[in-house]
This record gives C-alpha cells, sequence and structure tokens, in this order.
C-alpha cells in the first residue's frame, strides 16, 4: 500500500472519533533495531505511564493501526511501518448507589452470595451505567467493597451474563478478593449450572474440552479457537431428555466467556433461547439463554470451611421445565 492510500485510510477511520476527545501519536519504523518487535511491547515502551495491557486493550478496540490498518496484539514490526495510536481521552465515571432490592443468600462480614435475577448486567459497562448488580451491591454495603478490580467493579470478582441468572459472590474487602481469585484461578470453586438444550443428548453424561477464544468473524461471539484460545473444559450430565430437548447440569472446570452457551453449541446442543449461538427459532417467549448458576461452593477465605450455596432456580424456568414435560 502507497503511502498515500495509507495516509488516507488513517484518516477515514480517525474522521468517524471525535477530535477533540483523542490524542494521536505517530511512528515510523526508520531503522532495524525497532524491527521484529510486538506491537503492543513497541507501543508500551514508546508511551509513558501506559501499561501494556492497557494498549492490548487499546489494540482490542481498533485503536492502533499499522500502515492505515487494525492489527493483533501479537503483530511484529517491519521496516517502514507506520504506526498510528489513538488514545481517547478517560472521562471520569461515577457509579451510582441504587437502591434495587437484592435476593440474598448468604452474608457476612467479608462477602456476600446473591441470586443474581435475569436481565440484570453485572457491573457499568458501555450502555449499562444504572440498574447494574454492582449499583444494588453499592447501595447494599455501602462502602465496604473490595477495590481491586476498580471503581467499575467493585466487589466482583467474578460474572455471569446479563440473561443467565443465579448465585455469584461479591468481596467486601481484599483480603477476600485476593484469597477468592486465587481458588479461581486453580479451579478449585465449585460452578454448577443447569440448562435446556436444543436436541436430545444420548449420552447420560460427557465432557467438552476445547479451547475458546474470540470469534474472528463476529467480535460480539466467542469460538472454539484453536488457534488463539485459551483452555476450556465442560463437564455435562443429562437431568433429564424430552422431546425436542434436553435438561443438563454443566459444572465448569474453566471460567472462559460464554463457555457453557460456546461448547454446547459446539456439540450440537445449544441453548434454548441463545440467540447469539443458535439460528433455531425458539418456540417459547424467552429473553436470552435458558441458564442458571443454580450451585456456587468455595472455600470461606477467612474461616477455612468449606461453603456451598443453592439458588433456587426462576420462576420462568420452572415454568418451562413443567411445559416440557407436559
Amino acid at each position: 500500500m502507497s503511502n498515500e492510500n495509507i495516509e488516507e485510510q488513517k484518516n477515514s477511520i480517525i474522521s468517524d472519533i471525535d477530535n477533540d476527545n483523542v490524542e494521536y501519536f505517530e511512528y515510523t519504523i526508520d531503522s532495524q533495531e525497532e524491527t521484529g518487535i510486538r506491537i503492543d511491547k513497541f507501543v508500551a515502551e514508546k508511551l509513558d505511564d501506559v501499561s501494556r495491557s492497557f494498549i492490548q486493550n487499546l489494540i482490542k478496540d481498533e485503536n492502533v493501526l499499522v500502515n492505515g490498518s487494525n492489527i493483533k496484539a501479537s503483530y511484529k514490526t517491519a521496516l517502514n511501518d507506520q504506526i498510528t495510536v489513538i488514545l481517547p481521552e478517560a472521562e471520569p465515571l461515577e457509579i451510582i448507589a441504587e437502591n434495587i432490592p437484592l435476593d440474598i443468600l448468604y452474608e457476612d462480614e467479608d462477602l456476600i452470595v446473591v441470586n443474581k435475577p435475569k436481565g440484570m448486567v453485572v457491573h457499568p459497562a458501555a450502555g449499562h451505567y444504572t440498574g447494574t448488580l454492582v449499583n444494588a451491591i453499592m447501595y447494599h454495603c455501602k462502602d465496604n467493597l473490595s477495590g481491586i478490580n476498580g471503581v467499575l467493579r467493585p466487589g466482583i470478582v467474578h460474572r455471569i451474563d446479563m440473561d443467565t441468572t443465579g448465585a455469584l459472590v461479591i468481596c467486601k474487602n481484599d483480603f477476600t478478593h485476593r484469597h477468592l481469585a486465587e481458588q479461581l484461578k486453580v479451579h478449585s470453586i465449585t460452578r454448577k449450572y443447569v440448562a435446556i438444550c436444543y436436541n436430545r443428548i444420548k449420552e447420560e453424561e460427557g465432557t467438552v474440552d476445547a479451547p475458546i477464544g474470540r470469534c474472528e468473524t463476529m467480535r460480539k461471539k466467542m469460538a472454539v479457537n484453536y488457534k488463539n484460545g485459551k483452555n476450556a473444559v465442560t463437564h455435562y450430565k443429562v437431568l433429564q431428555n424430552f422431546d425436542k430437548y434436553s435438561y443438563i447440569e454443566c459444572q465448569l472446570e474453566t471460567g472462559r466467556t460464554h463457555q457453557i452457551r460456546v461448547h454446547m453449541a459446539s456439540i450440537g446442543h445449544p441453548l434454548l433461547g441463545d440467540s447469539l449461538y443458535t439460528n433455531a427459532k425458539c418456540p417459547y417467549r424467552l429473553t436470552g439463554q435458558t441458564l442458571h448458576a443454580r450451585v456456587l461452593g468455595f472455600i470461606h477465605p477467612r474461616t477455612g470451611e468449606y461453603m456451598e450455596f443453592e439458588a433456587p432456580l426462576p420462576k420462568y424456568f420452572e415454568e418451562l421445565l413443567e411445559k416440557l414435560k407436559k
């Protein structure tokens, strides 16, 4: 691509952004010493006080261009590369505590376990700055929340999807957060989900062991990705078979984004109501996937005692099961 075309393509991308709220940094690779370096490392070394993980997020958000085009963090610099970094201005964001009722399964001075309803986002993000679980928890717990995950995710050590219901633990202090995060890291936390999936499953139980990563054609989706995915293991067993569906329990060995939804779809059993991972027409009025985090178990960081909690099925799920049984 000629320099003129590169400049035209770059300017076309930049023109779509509010120029008053961004900074631009441009570099040209003009020496052999700067070639063969991962782009995230190269940019992190050029920009003071900016972490490499922050740069990786910029790349994911398509704010780092090489020769006018988007690239991956693994891209390695080459001679004459023209690099543009678009640095959006950080906007201060205040998360407001909201008096939203919580279904509390357990609470003590270190943590709280809640039964999250369908349709509630766990923490504030683009498009969802109010009505989230964090907004509700901030009102309930006041200032007693861990700060390890920053101002947007106080207390949050793990998440479930907006339309997934069920048990979630929130940390009230950093001590609890660190200990539970370590248990998540070594996969010692018990997480059992129930779901309804398309098509009868012939075997009584099974395991899906397939890496999960970002879908290469649709950014909102995850996918089984052997090239760039991370290790992911889901154990499933059939609780009851119906005419065209199966009621199953899934136990997570790992905790990747959309793991159960991706794994079950990959073996021909997408979740009922999950419009993201199946094109099948749902015959029932559902809002998102039929997936419920029923059991959550962990060692309490303060007492060393193993504790296990069960979140009752939401009403819509119970009613759907009754319809399927008939």
